[in-house]
């Protein structure tokens, strides 16, 4: 089953709306530096939630970035390269 940002990324990517997905990254990065920062809770399973969640988004701007996507869609979606936990 997708997760909800492999859903989101891949319909940016398919409008090969770049500014959105550097935006999520960004946004992404952030909740992660917020997220390493906290002292007395144990964040670990939500950075590493974060970090799948900017691969995606990273792989998604790949597609944007790649020779394929000069006029044509991506045939698949996004796809989370780091194994689920």
């Amino acid at each position: 089953m997708s997760s909800a940002i492999e859903l989101i990324v891949d319909g940016y990517a398919r409008l090969k709306d770049r500014q959105s997905l550097e935006e999520l990254r960004m946004h992404r990065r952030r909740l992660a530096v917020d997220l390493k920062a906290r002292t007395g809770f144990d964040c670990r399973w939500s950075i590493a939630q974060v970090e799948q969640d900017i691969a995606v988004i990273e792989a998604g701007l790949e597609t944007l970035s790649s020779p394929a996507d000069r006029g044509q869609l991506p045939s698949q979606p996004i796809r989370r390269f780091a194994a689920r936990a």
